[in-house]
């Protein structure tokens, strides 16, 4: 596995979690790796294997949830020729390529119970026995295990083995959502930017507008650091002008007047509902938040709005007025009135 991407932040919840990686690494314990997705797990865990004594040797990774459950224990344990139908050969499992390296274990809470037995024995003795074998096969593997569920709940309620909970989780380093660290979107918006601006050929980097700017740093972001790469690199290649700064982003790919609404299940709400957006609680609590002056609080509110119709318009006002429900007259009015008739140059 060959490092393709690096850590971008320099906020203290993120570099504390890059630390406490660095610190852990030479140990020969298992990590636990634990956050939303899109935060940096797989990141982590090449950093664990990379600052360790085994660098040199194989790093291995199994996504635990790609696999349905009848094939896991084969590619983690490997297969005797005949084992099963369709096993033509015998084949070394994931444990037995890791040997001497790292196993990363992706998604472990998608594992069955059957997976976590057998893999809590060979986390405890260092043994695997392929399927269809009886002969077990020592091998020396440093597992990392990375999952977005809450494990010790899940063992809680029995759908995780907790003596297996015990043994990988020596270390636990939980990695920050992007939307707690503070300065890091800028940053990150910008990386992501300018090396999508050189991998279409533009001859310079305009940045993005500053609505544009406080839209990314106001989103939730659900998806990470993964959902922030995508909407920076959809943005620039859907603008025309590299001499000018960006000035639209869509933040859902999907959104589209035309997409399908499907059809409504009988616990559903009526298809005519689901058209309509619904604003979003958190949001409407945080544009209440300290409200002191009903006009002004009002007059940002809708700048915002111009604003953003006009950068996704490229400016093109008569477009703009129209899907604002606008007459030119109107949407020159509040363009003189919020101040914007210069931000094309900014």
């Amino acid at each position: 596995m060959e490092q393709k991407n690096q850590f971008i932040g320099q906020s203290g919840a993120f570099l504390d979690a890059v630390e406490r990686a660095s610190r852990a690494a030479p140990m020969r314990r298992p990590v636990l790796v634990v956050g939303e997705r899109g935060t940096g797990k797989e990141l982590i865990a090449e950093r664990l294997h990379r600052l360790s004594e085994r660098w040199g040797e194989p790093l291995v990774t199994m996504n635990c949830a790609a696999l349905p459950e009848t094939l896991i224990e084969a590619e983690l344990f490997g297969h005797e020729a005949g084992a099963f139908t369709g096993a033509t050969k015998a084949r070394a499992g994931r444990f037995e390529e890791a040997d001497k390296g790292t196993l990363f274990l992706d998604e472990l809470g998608t594992l069955s119970m059957a997976a976590q037995e057998r893999l809590l024995r060979a986390v405890e003795y260092g043994e695997v026995t392929r399927i269809g074998s009886s002969r077990p096969v020592n091998v020396d593997v440093r597992i990392v295990a990375a999952t977005n569920e809450n494990l010790p709940k899940a063992a809680e309620e029995g759908t995780f083995r907790s003596d297996l909970l015990d043994r990988l989780s020596f270390e636990v380093i939980t990695l920050p959502p992007l939307r707690v660290r503070e300065g890091d979107i800028d940053m990150l918006t910008d990386y992501f930017g300018r090396r999508m601006a050189a991998e279409i050929g533009w001859e310079g980097w305009p940045g993005f507008a500053d609505h544009v700017r406080k839209q990314l740093d106001s989103h939730p972001w659900p998806g990470n650091v993964r959902e922030l790469r995508n909407v920076v690199e959809r943005a620039i290649y859907r603008w025309d002008d590299w001499n000018e700064p960006i000035a639209h982003v869509q933040f859902d790919p999907f959104e589209s007047p035309w997409k399908p609404v499907g059809e409504p299940s009988s616990k559903s709400a009526p298809a005519v509902a689901a058209q309509v957006p619904a604003v979003p609680a958190a949001s409407l609590a945080s544009d209440l938040e300290g409200v002191d002056d009903l006009r002004a609080a009002v007059d940002e509110h809708e700048r915002n709005i111009v604003e953003h119709a006009l950068g996704k318009h490229r400016w093109n006002q008569r477009q703009t007025a129209k899907a604002l429900g606008l007459s030119y007259d109107q949407l020159r009015h509040c363009i003189k009135k919020h101040g914007l008739m210069e931000e094309p140059a900014q």
